[in-house]
């Protein structure tokens, strides 16, 4: 059995503002996976997962399958667009990130069954459990703020 290839990476979330911002995200393959899913988990817990050579195809060309585009920017960027019903995020990555990862994964795949001869395979989101949500509030000051609100019996805005 060989062993699960993961790496933490930086990405830079691209939003409709001026200003991008670095996010963490997690990269994942494991090798007795038949299908040769790359895994994306990003810092809200969802979990992308899609076919390796959809990302080996992006690094050269756009490509698109179901809810996901790839495509090169300039020499040394990569941008990852993921499609759900929450909305669109936008990904810019290092190439050379993706490519060490990805040469990491070509190094732990059996010979006996290369990606060419298989059938891509639609891309999938899924929420990670363990992972709190991108709107969950842990900060003491922000708990101690909405208890004071309730306390003080404030009723939600209208606009």
């Amino acid at each position: 059995m060989s062993p699960v290839i993961e790496e933490h990476a930086r990405a830079r979330l691209i939003t409709d503002g001026p200003l991008t911002r670095p996010v963490p995200v997690d990269l994942r393959y494991d090798p007795a996976d038949e299908r040769r899913t790359v895994h994306i988990g990003l810092p809200d817990g969802t979990d992308w997962a899609f076919g390796r050579d959809l990302l080996e195809r992006g690094l050269r060309t756009p490509i698109e399958r179901g809810a996901v585009r790839v495509w090169p920017c300039g020499r040394t960027q990569l941008i990852v667009e993921l499609h759900s019903t929450d909305g669109v995020e936008v990904f810019q990555f290092e190439i050379r990130t993706l490519i060490r990862f990805l040469a990491r994964t070509r190094t732990q795949t059996p010979a006996a069954s290369p990606d060419a001869d298989r059938t891509p395979q639609p891309p999938s989101r899924t929420t990670r459990p363990d992972t709190p949500s991108r709107t969950a509030r842990t900060d003491k000051s922000v708990q101690q703020e909405e208890g004071a609100t309730q306390e003080r019996g404030a009723q939600p805005a209208h606009g």
